[in-house]
């Protein structure tokens, strides 16, 4: 795959959002701050949450929406950075929103049903306005919190746990009818889909399962973000098998390489959505390259 590089010296670049002045906005987690990344190479800081901000996306007020998984420890280890356990000033688990014009951030929530969010990673938005995330635990040396998917409804002040039965949650993106929501775990490098009756209705496939898996990968790799194609192809960023991995709905899967073990996430943008932004977290970079098909359009650009 032949890419450009848009921007490096990046700490552990995650969340790229494609904006429609062409500029891309992502998260720095090592840095808990927000860059928005402009064609030209220049850069600029418009959001220091703290902590350890990971996904985001454009909502339906025109906000910025972002995950934040309350820090990471990292070590650098032939010369990439690679995050890991609870840090000792772990911050907690919440969903942020920020305002772009001001860089104001607002703590939105920091529990589900009582019990507080850990990791929290990914988020999307469907049509309505409703907010679907995944909450990716938190590593110990010894143990690990585990996390699960939740659902905030479009003007709620309070998240609804669909699904806590998974080792890592981390990317969440829906099909083009909305229909589905599928989430990627990390350390099962593992696909799941939840097919919906109504937004937040997941209907459940077994007596133990509330999602199906569509698609295992056999060696080691562990999956990371994700965003979905116009065709409904979902395309999973994948760990030391360093690449993207596109996965069909029906489980076929394909991948791409580029030069970095962690690859984090992907986005899409410019002349129909067939331009593509990867994070390349581990060397701190930004690629840019033609995808083979159309990224979906998402519900909210600002």
């Amino acid at each position: 795959m032949d890419f450009e590089l848009v921007a490096e010296g990046l700490g552990f670049p995650e969340g790229p959002v494609w904006m429609e002045d062409s500029s891309i906005i992502l998260v720095e987690i090592s840095k808990g701050c927000i860059t928005r990344i402009w064609g030209d190479g220049k850069t600029e800081v418009i959001a220091e949450p703290g902590g350890g901000p990971n996904g985001a996306a454009i909502g339906p007020d025109g906000a910025l929406w972002i995950c934040n998984n309350g820090g990471f420890k990292y070590h650098e280890r032939d010369g990439l950075l690679i995050s890991g356990h609870c840090p000792d000033d772990y911050s907690g688990g919440r969903i942020e929103r920020v305002d772009l014009s001001t860089g104001k951030v607002e703590r939105v929530l920091d529990t589900v049903e009582g019990h507080p969010l850990k990791g929290p990673n990914d988020l999307v938005f469907d049509r309505h306005g409703n907010l679907y995330f995944t909450d990716h635990g938190k590593t110990y040396p010894r143990h690990r919190d585990f996390g699960g998917l939740f659902f905030l409804a479009n003007g709620a002040s309070e998240a609804v746990e669909l699904d806590h039965h998974h080792t890592s949650p981390n990317g969440v993106g829906l099909s083009p009818d909305e229909k589905t929501v599928y989430m990627a775990d990390t350390m099962t490098a593992r696909l799941w889909a939840f097919d919906l009756s109504a937004p937040g209705q997941i209907e459940k496939s077994s007596p133990f399962n509330a999602g199906r898996v569509v698609a295992t990968m056999s060696s080691l790799q562990y999956f990371d973000s994700l965003a979905v194609a116009a065709s409904g192809n979902v395309c999973v960023a994948t760990i030391l098998n360093g690449g993207i991995t596109t996965i069909t709905p029906e489980g076929d899967h394909s991948h791409i390489a580029f030069p970095d073990p962690f690859v984090t996430n992907i986005c899409f943008g410019e002349d129909g959505l067939s331009e593509a932004w990867v994070t390349l977290s581990g060397t701190g970079k930004l690629a840019k390259c033609r995808w083979p098909e159309p990224g979906l359009k998402l519900n909210y650009y600002a």
